[in-house]
């Protein structure tokens, strides 16, 4: 039976993420504590990976009980800030480090990419294994730090989470834990998992490789409605009727709903 094996929330939109043993799904469909905070330029747009190659550059963690975020960057000292009352003095911290006024939002409801299936994303460790395995030097835990989960599956065969979407019309009902979701569309990735999560560089040849091997190594059984183009991977999902307010966990057994 595959079961969760890791859950991961990301406090900061595009900064680091945070391993938690549970974690409660919201009325908009986010884990709590995933995406709440986000960095934003004076016309509110994101300051993410996608816009500003920097971004990968700063090493964060989060300390949930003291809800203080910790940042440091290759050239800036490290530094300790509670997200409720020293917001001002991080957000200090890092426009000095970017060169340009930003700040820090919050969303209690969280900062999907997607807000159509705005539930938490989904993948199997062995994917994460196997993707590494088409790449020299990056391992699963890189892949993983690429890619941004939040869900990862202990299904024992890698690519077990492509069942879990349909074609273009459809969902797939699944259940994790007493949890139901509904699994949408195989991710459509951005230029983040080109680079090195660490540096920003770009890894030369990254989507080219992935989109070869991912079409190559494709299950014959998935519905290649949503494959315009194979950069895909992870499954994006919404909630089911009744999930908000439920609790997933570390182990808990995951079933698609026949």
């Amino acid at each position: 039976m595959p079961t969760i094996s890791d859950l991961f929330v990301h406090p900061v939109k595009s900064l680091d993420s945070h391993r938690v043993d549970s974690a409660r799904l919201r009325e908009s469909g986010a884990l709590d504590g995933d995406r709440q905070y986000a960095i934003v330029d004076e016309d509110r747009e994101y300051v993410n990976g996608k816009r500003e190659r920097a971004v990968h550059r700063i090493e964060s963690s989060f300390d949930p009980e003291a809800r203080a975020l910790t940042v440091s960057a290759p050239d800036r000292d490290a530094a300790t800030f509670s997200l409720d009352a020293e917001r001002g003095s991080l957000n200090a911290w890092l426009s000095e480090y970017f060169g340009y006024p930003v700040s820090v939002i919050r969303d209690p409801g969280g900062m999907p990419d997607d807000t159509d299936a705005s539930g938490p994303t989904v993948i199997s460790r062995e994917t994460l294994d196997a993707v590494a395995g088409w790449f020299d030097g990056i391992d699963a835990t890189e892949m993983r730090r690429r890619l941004r989960p939040n869900i990862i599956i202990e299904a024992g065969e890698p690519f077990w989470e492509d069942q879990l979407y349909a074609d273009r019309d459809s969902v797939v009902p699944f259940r994790l834990g007493d949890a139901e979701l509904a699994g949408v569309n195989p991710c459509q990735r951005c230029v983040v998992p080109t680079r090195d999560p660490d540096t920003g560089a770009e890894t030369e040849g990254f989507r080219e490789r992935f989109v070869e091997r991912r079409e190559a190594t494709l299950p014959e059984w998935v519905d290649r409605d949503w494959y315009d183009h194979y950069f895909r991977l992870m499954v994006c999902t919404r909630l089911g009727e009744d999930a908000a307010g439920s609790t997933l966990r570390v182990g808990d057994e995951v079933t698609v709903i026949e």
